[in-house]
């Protein structure tokens, strides 16, 4: 794993050895001291000025290359990025143009925002269910988790997930198409940590302005008291 820039407050992320190395370069986003996360009822203006540039845009707004780079970034053995399984960035691209982006909270907002602005897929937790440290590793055969309140699962099998640590194993909890329930961003949540899925053939420089980017606004538009990132490639 190679750090390009680190907090030694932040949050800690280890690789499963079976991932193989060359495709995936990923940043951990994280922030303490959230006031709260109310429900959001209007888009900020930083996020209005983001939808209003993909609407002028349309689908050119995510390049084809970058599109592509993704789902060759997640394809593997049984996943097949497309369809109901596409990664999470392409679903709020998607809602973008058709006027129906999501609004949830202040840090699911950001991790829409960028992960729209810069097409690649993120995952957005809730720390103090998530834990600090998490695994990112394969889903194995039979691993699924709920998505939503109505409690649908998604079949985790080879999608890449990240996990967190209950009782000594590593639980999924995350992945770049949906995040499951149990550790989400909901109103009392004080501390966050998300996860950017970034091809390692974009360049390091363009996940850290993604991660600077969400950084800035964990703490400009969320209230939070301090916000950092880590960058690492698997190698």
């Amino acid at each position: 794993m190679r750090i390009l820039s680190f907090d030694m407050t932040a949050p800690t992320i280890a690789f499963d050895p079976a991932l193989g190395s060359g495709k995936l370069r990923l940043a951990l986003v994280w922030a303490t001291g959230l006031p709260g996360c109310p429900k959001t009822e209007a888009a900020p203006p930083y996020l209005k000025a983001l939808l209003a540039r993909v609407r002028s845009d349309g689908d050119s707004f995510l390049p084809h290359d970058r599109k592509a780079a993704v789902r060759d970034m997640l394809r593997h053995g049984k996943y097949k990025p497309a369809g109901r399984a596409k990664p999470s960035s392409e679903y709020l691209l998607a809602a973008a143009l058709e006027g129906d982006f999501p609004l949830v909270n202040g840090p699911v907002d950001a991790n829409n925002a960028v992960s729209l602005e810069w097409g690649y897929p993120a995952s957005v937790f809730d720390a103090a269910k998530a834990g600090r440290a998490l695994l990112l590793r394969r889903g194995a055969a039979g691993e699924s988790y709920a998505f939503n309140a109505s409690g649908q699962e998604i079949d985790l099998e080879d999608l890449l997930v990240a996990c967190r640590l209950v009782d000594g194993a590593w639980l999924p909890c995350g992945n770049p198409v949906k995040d499951a329930m149990s550790t989400k961003v909901f109103e009392d949540a004080r501390d966050v940590v998300a996860v950017v899925y970034a091809p390692a053939s974009e360049g390091a420089e363009r996940i850290e302005d993604c991660a600077t980017r969400f950084s800035a606004l964990l703490s400009s538009e969320c209230g939070a008291a301090i916000s950092g990132y880590s960058i690492s490639e698997v190698s």
